[in-house]
């Protein structure tokens, strides 16, 4: 089965893309598929996760360490590179199955010509290291230069970040030592390196690095190799990270390359072993699938039980680097099935920023829990009130993400009860869940309006997952989510009655007591549009049904400007039914098992042709819905465009004037779930009973995976004769 993805050629227009396309990561940091020589004009990147830093008052984001694996040559004082000479042959390679990259160049200058090989990997073994083997070899002999070593001249959208600069030489090892210039944290990247050939080594400290220009006689047609052993830390995880960065990249480099790759592959090949989906009859579906579960088993956060992954993964600074409601509706799933410790951190990640919620919705006069839309390290709201620049004044848009997406509560809340659900494990209750959960139901008690004609509860100036359509009242996903949140908060009071001790300090803290009633009311009360008994439709918000409804393609001719945002107070999409992606369809793959098939097979059919798709969030939604009304046919489509949408580079890459290019971790969970929970039909109930009621696309003739329910692992196996689900029993 084919696991490489390959590009053949140098396409310098795509650098950006396959700074994406050939990530390499392990968690902790994520290392952009750039070339060896390559530097911040072509978005070279080694993104730390959970580390951000502001620069005056430009948003906060991410921070790119100082990058050890830079590399170039000059052979008789000239440079071999694919920036300065002519390309006669280029391949660059991503090997899913082992997570490595690599990469085959032959150059051409004026008076010889240079073979390069590399492969690098960032261990699984260690989420600190980098290691990579750089080798070449000239046609002809030469006089050779090659420069290795720290480049701490970085590429940021809103930096620089780094406000002091120290360069360290201990032994064999290099290291560049920095200070983010808003918190102070101390980032150190060390190298070590080890030649076959022995050299004049100078070192030479310039432009924000330190370097090794290793010169040496070398012989037409012998291969040089260079193994590098490259160690981050930052103040966040040690007091002294210098100390530690030296000795472990100088340990790392003593164990030799070899070692280091067959321990990381080892793991990798356990990953693949609980997470990999086998796909029979459809090579092109096989291929896609695997590479959106190589994206997330890349960018795991296996290193800490307090982390989530970004909207745009370990890929760069887009979108602030920042955690939204993708990893909860859109991620959760595949980890809490493939590999449930991840998913427990990924919740953790909730717990850990409940105080953060809590200011956001005091900040808003409201009490309990209101969760930052972009979320950073301690869940502080890295959301912008003017988070779009519109492109015709070039200024900034009062967009109402931050203030209005009221639903993120539910989602966080849903996920922990899904932790819970299908780990069977209370621990993730009891250790702060309980107190998210209580603590989302008691903000939507706060935030809802009583409608008193109606006696009704109502929630009101809202944004749903559709955010073409701002200040919208009775959003459905929205308030059917607010009613979820409000059962599982009672539902986990009567579980935690079973620790009476526990529950009472809870109730105390809390001073929980005072809301019960209310809460309960709530639940009864508060209003959820509910299908139409003619047509079976559910009205996105009130009033949606009178907006104009026309089509996609006609709200796109009226763009004067390609990058004009379709939403906002005067979007060509706002006074439409034209949607950006699904909302009403999303609330029917939740719930499925409350609405009938005809129903859901309506809003499907009437929802989907006003779905701009304007979101990588979309079509996996429709494709799963298209799969549970029984047409796995009209699910293809939309499964293929979410499974490879990292791979073909074809996705928005500007909202206005802002860049949110990236890797879309949310559309390869959602890829994970359509082929799983969609084609596949698994469902798991609330007493971990397993059932598949699934759906093959015609190309499909077998299609088997493994999942964890409740800490067993189960093999699922599907084809067109029928279905089998067996215990795996370990050895």
């Amino acid at each position: 089965m084919k696991w490489i993805v390959g590009e053949k050629n140098l396409q310098q227009e795509k650098i950006v893309d396959f700074g994406n396309k050939f990530l390499v990561g392990n968690g902790y940091l994520g290392y952009r598929g750039t070339m060896e020589e390559y530097g911040k004009k072509e978005f070279t990147a080694c993104i730390l996760s959970g580390i951000y830093d502001q620069q005056g008052t430009a948003w906060r984001e991410p921070i790119n360490a100082p990058n050890g694996m830079y590399t170039k040559l000059l052979a008789d004082g000239e440079p071999y590179d694919l920036l300065s000479c002519d390309v006669k042959d280029h391949n660059q390679q991503l090997d899913m199955r082992f997570a490595i990259h690599l990469r085959e160049s032959v150059l051409s200058g004026k008076n010889n010509e240079v073979k390069v090989k590399s492969e690098r990997f960032a261990s699984a073994a260690d989420y600190h290291l980098l290691t990579m083997n750089y080798s070449f070899s000239f046609t002809h002999s030469a006089e050779v230069q090659l420069i290795t070593g720290i480049d701490g001249d970085v590429w940021d959208i809103n930096g620089p970040h780094f406000a002091d600069y120290a360069y360290h030489k201990e032994g064999a090892a290099l290291a560049v030592e920095v200070i983010t210039g808003e918190l102070h944290h101390h980032v150190v990247t060390a190298e070590t390196s080890v030649m076959n050939v022995e050299g004049r080594q100078e070192i030479i400290e310039k432009d924000k690095g330190i370097f090794r220009k290793i010169s040496f006689s070398a012989k037409a047609g012998k291969t040089y190799t260079i193994s590098k052993a490259v160690v981050v830390y930052t103040s966040e995880d040690v007091a002294d990270p210098l100390t530690l960065a030296l000795e472990e990249s100088c340990s790392a480099i003593e164990r030799g390359y070899d070692t280091l790759k067959k321990e990381h592959e080892k793991i990798w090949a356990d990953y693949w072993e609980a997470a990999d989906v086998i796909i029979e009859g459809d090579e092109e579906a096989q291929f896609a699938l695997r590479y959106s579960i190589y994206q997330l088993l890349s960018i795991a956060p296996r290193h800490t039980q307090a982390a989530s992954i970004p909207a745009r993964g370990l890929s760069g600074q887009t979108y602030k680097g920042a955690v939204f409601w993708d990893t909860e509706m859109f991620m959760l799933p595949f980890f809490l099935y493939t590999d449930p410790e991840v998913g427990k951190n990924l919740m953790n990640y909730r717990i850990k920023t409940l105080n953060g919620a809590r200011k956001k919705a005091a900040e808003y006069g409201f009490r309990g829990a209101f969760y930052a839309w972009e979320s950073q390290e301690n869940g502080q709201d890295a959301c912008s009130d003017y988070n779009v620049t519109d492109v015709f004044t070039n200024r900034p848009m009062r967009t109402y993400f931050r203030d209005k997406q009221v639903h993120i509560s539910a989602d966080v809340a849903y996920g922990i009860w899904q932790v819970y659900l299908l780990t069977g494990d209370r621990s993730i209750l009891l250790d702060g869940g309980a107190e998210v959960i209580l603590e989302c139901a008691r903000f939507y008690c706060s935030f809802s309006y009583y409608k008193e004609e109606k006696e009704r509860f109502e929630l009101i100036d809202v944004i749903g997952p559709d955010e073409y359509h701002e200040r919208v009242y009775n959003n459905a996903y929205t308030n059917k989510m607010a009613v979820y949140t409000i059962k599982i908060a009672l539902e986990t009071l009567e579980l935690l009655k079973e620790e009476p001790n526990f529950y009472e300090a809870l109730i105390d803290k809390l001073n929980y007591q005072e809301d019960l009633e209310g809460i309960i009311r709530l639940k009864r009360m508060l209003y959820v549009p509910e299908p139409d008994r003619k047509t079976g439709l559910i009205e996105q918000f009130d009033g949606y049904f009178n907006l104009e409804d026309t089509t996609v393609e006609e709200v796109r001719s009226r763009l004067i400007n390609p990058k004009e945002y379709w939403g906002g107070a005067y979007g060509v999409a706002s006074d439409t039914q034209i949607i950006k992606q699904a909302d009403v369809v999303l609330l029917l793959n939740l719930f499925k098992e409350e609405y009938s098939q005809k129903d859901k097979e309506a809003n499907w059919t009437y929802y989907e042709p006003r779905t701009e798709h304007g979101s990588s969030l979309s079509a996996c939604i429709y494709a799963m819905q298209a799969c549970d009304i029984g047409d796995p046919e009209w699910a293809y489509p939309y499964f293929m465009k979410t499974a490879s949408v990292d791979l073909t580079g074809e996705s928005k890459q500007f909202a206005g004037t802002i860049y949110i290019g990236g890797t879309h971790p949310a559309a390869n969970g959602g890829a994970w779930m359509t082929a799983v929970l969609g084609f596949g039909g698994l469902k798991v109930n609330e007493a971990g009973i397993i059932t598949v009621d699934p759906v093959l696309p015609e190309k499909w003739q077998k299609l088997s995976f493994k999942i964890f329910v409740k800490g067993q692992q189960y093999k699922v196996e599907i084809s067109k004769q029928g279905s089998e689900i067996m215990k795996v029993v370990k050895s």
